[in-house]
């Protein structure tokens, strides 16, 4: 019997089963697809930016 692993989104913050991890952290599938088809304009852009940033700035650090 397999188990299903799932994990915290940084992006959305959702508990997914697939996506991708960078360095230590959990982007789902849907955050990724989003990412890469929204324009540097777009106001979501920015939040991306600032959500990806803590995978290399932790808080803890």
């Amino acid at each position: 019997m397999l188990e299903t692993m799932t994990h915290n989104c940084i992006i959305c913050g959702q508990t997914k089963e697939y996506g991708i991890i960078i360095i230590s952290e959990f982007i789902c599938e849907d955050c990724e697809h989003e990412m890469v088809q929204t324009d540097v304009m777009d106001a979501k852009y920015s939040f991306f930016i600032h959500q990806m940033k803590q995978i290399l700035y932790k808080k803890d650090a």
